[in-house]
């Protein structure tokens, strides 16, 4: 199966998103990277919900060739890598903020907790720049 890059997916912004984006787990690596302060490999497959390493693997190399998170040595364990979000990843705050407040309102099984919710809905943009503060 041949994939394309958001590059060959110029001009439509739906497009060029869903080739990012274009499954949970991309997302779900971000949501650990942005809520749950996963830093390393080992963090996202502890996640939970059962990612296959070689597709951690690729998600993680797809959202560093598409500039949204950077890979570096970690200063305290050489032998292991550290992951964190590049100024266009933390743009994505706003946007993951918006998914979980739409989840929150149509999921009866939601996990977002009721103060954040409600931090949320009083003042998004607050939160957002809080959030991209401490990243």
């Amino acid at each position: 199966m041949v994939t394309k890059t958001s590059d060959e997916w110029s001009g439509c912004p739906i497009r060029y998103g869903a080739v990012i984006f274009g499954d949970a787990w991309s997302l779900l690596i971000l949501r650990d990277l942005m809520f749950k302060g996963a830093r390393y490999y080992a963090d996202f497959l502890k996640a939970g919900e059962g990612i296959a390493t070689n597709i951690l693997a690729s998600r993680l190399a797809r959202l560093e060739d598409e500039g949204i998170l950077t890979k570096t040595r970690d200063p305290e364990n050489r032998t292991r890598y550290a992951y964190g979000l590049t100024e266009k990843g933390k743009a994505l705050v706003p946007i993951m903020l918006e998914i979980m407040d739409w989840s929150e309102a149509w999921d009866p099984q939601t996990e977002v907790p009721t103060e954040f919710a409600r931090e949320l809905r009083r003042d998004r943009g607050s939160l957002a720049r809080k959030i991209i503060a401490e990243l």
